[in-house]
């Protein structure tokens, strides 16, 4: 049995720089944490005693395929047929928060996922190469719109600095902060789910055919990274100034397509601020999902009040990144027992034979 457990994540600045339409000729910046909330895959191969089934897979509905390409759920049926699973196998996918939520579950997923399948083949992968396979998984095999953050974020875990070259390389730099420093600064977020779940390969479709035309905006929202950077390493500089960039960098984001914000965001954003926080943003693509807000802890207690109908998620900032948390390699592998004729074992007086 293995077990993987991958954090969310929450990106600050640059999201948009991280599409290949920006990168390719620009280069990518992007300010971005994962947080303590996980989404958690568990596999093994499946024993073969289970007659009226070969595959198990359990995520928001049971499968028991009996071919891999007859899995419904599409990440899982593109990685095992991509890793060359062809042994019956039980995957079992929880999560902490809901999906599709600008929170980068999906790349979350892909990332346990495959760090499991490779696991599970008595194989080891690192940091560098899990996020690059992750990549190809969601954006080259499954064809899905999107930038790249959200996989090096859930791969490698906490807050960094992720530079991305023209020809898709990237560099993971860690903002090193005092410990006292970077509490004040966690205290001083605060996420909101708003109960819309969308998915953003929609809205990042139309962002990858705008970009070209928002270079403006993507030139500033890059550059906001380096500064609010600066702003949470500097002991001298007033954490404050990263909320009104927040503010700052929402306004250009959601200027990029008119998918990326509506009126019930917009009514929770003011509401927020009206309450006292300094800025914030939706997170993701965009569209409903989580929303992020900068303020003082004195004030927060208002805006929880104002925003009483919507769920606020406390949250602190994860170090760790895709790991696996269970290991149990002596548990069942095909090798372990004769190749069995799956249609024969629907016999239930087939004699079972183990290897001597």
């Amino acid at each position: 049995m293995i077990i993987t457990r991958t954090p969310y994540r929450i990106s600050f600045f640059g999201g948009g720089t991280d599409y290949y339409t920006w990168y390719e000729e620009h280069g990518g910046d992007v300010l971005s944490t994962s947080i303590n909330h996980y989404n958690y895959i568990s596999c093994r191969y499946l024993p073969p005693f289970h007659a009226e089934y070969r595959n198990r897979i359990a995520w928001r509905i049971m499968e028991y395929p009996e071919r891999i390409e007859d899995i419904e759920h599409p990440a899982i049926r593109a990685a095992l047929e991509h890793y060359g699973i062809t042994q019956g196998v039980e995957i079992s996918n929880q999560c902490d928060l809901p999906a599709r939520s600008g929170l980068g579950s999906s790349s979350s997923f892909c990332a346990g996922l495959i760090k499991a399948i490779y696991a599970l083949k008595g194989e080891m992968i690192a940091k560098y190469g899990l996020a690059k396979e992750t990549i190809r998984l969601e954006r080259e095999i499954m064809k899905e719109n999107g930038g790249i953050q959200d996989q090096i974020a859930a791969v490698y875990g906490g807050l960094n600095h992720i530079h991305i070259n023209h020809n898709g390389s990237f560099s993971v730099d860690p903002v090193v902060m005092s410990e006292k420093r970077k509490n004040e600064f966690n205290d001083n977020l605060m996420l909101f789910f708003t109960g819309i779940s969308r998915t953003s390969s929609d809205i990042a479709e139309k962002q990858v055919k705008t970009a070209k035309q928002k270079t403006e905006q993507l030139h500033r929202m890059q550059q906001m990274v380096g500064e609010a950077c600066r702003i949470l390493t500097s002991e001298h500089a007033n954490l404050d100034d990263f909320g009104y960039m927040l503010h700052e960098t929402w306004m250009l984001k959601r200027s990029l397509t008119d998918k990326i914000s509506n009126s019930l965001i917009d009514e929770i954003y003011e509401t927020a601020i009206d309450n006292g926080a300094l800025g914030g943003k939706i997170l993701g693509a965009g569209g409903g999902g989580f929303i992020l807000f900068y303020a003082k802890p004195e004030q927060q207690r208002d805006i929880k009040k104002a925003l009483r109908n919507l769920i606020h998620v406390p949250f602190k900032f994860d170090d760790q990144g895709c790991q696996i948390v269970l290991y149990a390699p002596k548990s069942y592998h095909p090798s372990t027992y004769e190749k069995l004729d799956y249609i024969h074992m629907q016999n239930q007086s087939q004699e079972i034979k183990l290897k001597p």
